[in-house]
């Protein structure tokens, strides 16, 4: 496994570590009940997705 040879300074460190953070996560209505969901997944309380019943 490979030694550091330098230190890495704090400016560089943050600089990297910039890229780290969390993303904020979208949400949308469903069309059929207006329940709040993830974008591109089925709807948990009435199973539609696109206009088309994909859950019992």
């Amino acid at each position: 496994m490979g030694i550091p040879t330098q230190k890495r300074t704090k400016s560089s460190a943050r600089r990297r570590a910039s890229h780290f953070a969390l993303k904020k996560t979208s949400i949308v209505k469903c069309s059929n009940c207006d329940a709040v969901l993830l974008p591109h997944r089925a709807c948990k309380k009435c199973g539609y997705f696109k206009g088309e019943k994909k859950l019992k």
